[in-house]
């Protein structure tokens, strides 16, 4: 299996000037640009953006939460050679206990799964999916027994 190392940086707040570059919306593309290219340089692959939340201290006790922008990137970790397996114990046969495992599954997208993994969301996606947004409410079929008494009560209370 594939391990790979992280780096998150903070994303660039502002744009960086260029020759041709005259926006801020460019100069600011501009200044991701030079980011992703220099740390591809290095190896480095971009994953994705994140919005993240940071609390940090304000005053002496209180403490504040700021939401910082990180780009997320990863590489690949260098495989570390297996050491050499002695003769006889490579030609013991493997014992087989694959007959009542069950089938090797994935989820959906995952990139570090099997290729013969079948591709299925899992319980929480396939909820996610179902949902619409809207809260479930379900009417009212009747009083209750004790909303009943409590009527019964007052009225008897106001004649």
């Amino acid at each position: 299996m594939q391990a790979f190392e992280y780096k998150v940086v903070p994303a660039p707040a502002k744009g960086t000037k260029a020759k041709g570059v005259k926006t801020p919306e460019a100069r600011f593309a501009n200044s991701i640009e030079l980011l992703l290219n220099e740390l591809a340089a290095e190896g480095w692959e971009f994953q994705r953006a994140e919005l993240l939340p940071s609390e940090e201290r304000s005053g002496l006790t209180g403490s504040t939460t700021n939401w910082r922008n990180v780009m997320v990137f990863r590489r690949a970790l260098a495989a570390e050679p297996l050491a050499e397996i002695p003769q006889q114990e490579a030609a013991a046969p493997a014992p087989e206990f694959r007959h009542n495992e069950p089938p090797l599954t994935a989820a959906a997208g995952d990139p570090q799964a099997p290729p013969e993994a079948a591709q299925v969301p899992g319980p929480g996606a396939a909820k996610m999916q179902a949902d619409d947004g809207v809260e479930e409410l379900s009417p009212v079929s009747g009083m209750t027994a004790a909303l009943k008494k409590r009527a019964e009560q007052k009225g008897d209370g106001e004649d």
